[in-house]
């Protein structure tokens, strides 16, 4: 019989249950493989019966397991049901707390920065805690529940895969074109422009592999393999070193000409970065992060 159920280890396995991949639940809920398989382990132990089985490379339920799979969906929605009607959860409570929040560094000083100068105006009460972070860190913090909500973004050639525990809501897209040093260059499709710089350095992320990802995708169909050798977090330092003559890489339009640099425009296929606001499944109703969702919403929005 089952005392006590840890609502974390439910979540796993209705994951496990959709996926039938430890490495792959692992994947989703921004956690490693063994953690899964730890947690399932400490399920079956408070269940008292196997609740999962070997099926070739993978796993399936078992009979007991899909059961309680079909018992931890009622679970999980009464537990967030509870916590939304406790106290500051209840919907209907003036908005006031903490809010903690993850973001990358363009939504942090595009979004997050004007939301915090309205909250400090109109609804003192909100108080925030923000983490500059790049997509995978603020979505394990999430998943950990040390933050409340994070900004994050993915690339329509390189889309994000978001656990079922997780809610997502799309803020805003913004095509990205090819940085260059200045003079002649191609025109025509991303295919055409990318073959141009076949021989160059290519400049990527350090911290997140969003962005190489499509550099990696665009350039097999232009049939090469980029010679990356340089790597920056920074948009602003990667604008500089492609002005040094270091490489080529991906920027986004819209970024202040600068004499010596020119991004050429991607086109079939188009490449487009969509930012996302993503909390917790359930979270988004307690009264100051929904008003943290509203106003993120309002500076994102077109």
């Amino acid at each position: 019989m089952i005392y006590l159920v840890d609502p974390r280890r439910l979540e796993l396995l209705l994951e496990l249950s959709r996926l039938g991949s430890m490495r792959e639940v692992g994947e989703a809920m921004h956690v490693t493989t063994s953690t899964v398989s730890q947690q399932i382990a400490a399920l079956a132990r408070e269940a008292g019966t196997a609740l999962v089985e070997p099926d070739g490379r993978r796993v399936r339920l078992t009979p007991a397991g899909r059961r309680l799979a079909g018992h931890a969906v009622t679970i999980l929605a009464a537990v967030e049901a509870a916590r939304r009607d406790l106290g500051p959860w209840n919907p209907a409570a003036p908005p006031a707390g903490t809010v903690r929040v993850a973001a990358f560094a363009s939504a942090f000083r595009q979004v997050l920065l004007p939301v915090a100068r309205i909250l400090a105006g109109r609804q003192p009460e909100v108080r925030l805690h923000l983490l500059e972070q790049e997509p995978a860190e603020a979505l394990g913090l999430l998943a950990a529940d040390e933050v409340d909500l994070a900004l994050t973004y993915d690339y329509n050639l390189a889309p994000a895969r978001f656990g079922r525990g997780l809610q997502a809501e799309p803020l805003a897209r913004t095509p990205w074109h090819l940085g260059t040093p200045s003079g002649p260059g191609p025109r025509g499709t991303a295919v055409e422009v990318f073959r141009r710089y076949r021989d160059d350095a290519w400049i990527v992320n350090s911290r997140n592999t969003a962005d190489e990802d499509v550099v990696r995708i665009v350039a097999s169909l232009a049939d090469f393999e980029p010679r990356i050798t340089q790597r920056a977090d920074s948009l602003d330092l990667v604008h500089d070193m492609i002005l040094a003559g270091l490489g080529v890489g991906l920027l986004p339009v819209g970024r202040p000409a600068v004499r010596g640099v020119t991004l050429r425009r991607l086109r079939q296929p188009e490449v487009i970065l969509r930012s996302y606001a993503v909390t917790r499944r359930g979270h988004a109703a307690w009264p100051p992060l929904a008003l943290m969702l509203r106003l993120v919403q309002q500076v994102a929005g077109p």
